[in-house]
């Protein structure tokens, strides 16, 4: 009796010796990522893979005119709300963190790097991190890794991105893409993110936050991360060709429209929509052949044609309607 006493006290006693380093409620994300500021344009990011579902949202925060933080391993999510929080106060990366990172009783588990909008940076990678884990500190950067396959992750990572040319989202990309060519997490892969936001913000969240993409459960996040911000791209184009319809803009509007049909070749929305606007600006010629395109790969685009006439998207009589609907009759096509 004497001896299960004594077996409870130690046990019970034991417990928040444990809890105090790591509370199991809290999100795994053994991962590799990189927080990073454009120097030209301001536009900051954070961008991360992991073998763990939906790992942008709780590793990836950031705000416009703020800062990018990445937080992960044993997670502890807070650091990403309350680091903007306090920076937005005025205090710099290496305040916030070393704020965060002291008044966390599981800091050893934890790995946290934060770039404010000054560019300044601070990583903090715990002892008890699994290995290979480390971090690595560069101009206007933080890539850091933990539980990866060997210890060549992190400085391809930054090699990557420091010899990277373009927008910021591509550089982050890159980052990944070499972290997981030199070996990336020992488990493998499921989930990546990428989040850009502007350099100072407009007031607007939804035109500050530049690029927002998620890959939540994939063998191969990066890639289709990679895929999606190709097609991310050529949705650009699809809006600035709108843009230039807008403007009177014909040229402008069919070189937009052209470039994104020319990225996705079998995209039946890009398709569809370019063929719109040529019918919209008296080009019917130009736009049967992607009318035609569409209507045999899906009727469904034939009953929507109908329905934007009512609204004026599709400006034309009934006459050039039906001359429309006929490139479906796959009978004469």
């Amino acid at each position: 009796m004497k001896k299960l006493i004594l077996f409870i006290l130690v046990f019970t006693l034991n417990i928040p010796l444990h809890s105090q380093f790591y509370n199991f409620n809290q999100p795994f994300a053994h991962t590799y990522s990189i927080v990073a500021r454009d120097e030209e344009t301001g536009e900051l990011g954070v961008a991360v893979q992991s073998h763990w579902f939906s790992v942008g949202s709780i590793v990836s925060w950031a705000e416009a005119g703020v800062g990018a933080i990445a937080t992960q391993s044993f997670v502890n999510v807070s650091f990403g709300p309350e680091g903007l929080r306090l920076l937005k106060e005025g205090k710099n990366a290496v305040e916030v963190l070393d704020e965060l990172i002291s008044k966390d009783e599981g800091r050893d588990f934890r790995q946290l790097a934060i770039i404010d909008a000054n560019g300044n940076v601070a990583t903090y990678t715990g002892t008890k991190c699994i290995e290979f884990a480390h971090h690595q500190i560069g101009k206007n950067y933080s890539v850091q890794a933990n539980m990866m396959l060997n210890d060549k992750v992190v400085p391809a990572m930054a090699e990557a991105f420091e010899k990277s040319k373009g927008p910021l989202a591509e550089r982050l990309l890159e980052a990944l893409k070499a972290a997981q060519k030199a070996g990336g997490d020992i488990r493998g892969q499921q989930s990546a993110s990428l989040l850009v936001v502007r350099g100072k913000s407009t007031g607007k969240i939804w035109e500050d936050r530049l690029i927002d993409l998620r890959v939540e459960d994939h063998p191969q996040p990066v890639k289709e991360l990679e895929r999606l911000l190709k097609l991310y791209r050529a949705y650009e184009h699809m809006n600035k060709g709108d843009l230039a319809i807008e403007k009177g803009d014909e040229e402008s509007a069919l070189r937009e429209y052209g470039a994104a049909c020319n990225m996705f070749p079998e995209n039946l929305e890009m398709k569809y929509w370019y063929a719109v606007s040529l019918v919209n600006i008296n080009k019917f010629e130009e736009a049967k052949p992607l009318f035609m395109f569409v209507f045999k790969r899906d009727k469904n685009w034939i009953e929507l044609t109908k329905r934007i006439v009512k609204n004026g998207l599709l400006k034309v009589d009934e006459k050039r309607l039906n001359e429309i609907l006929k490139l479906g009759d796959t009978r004469k096509n």
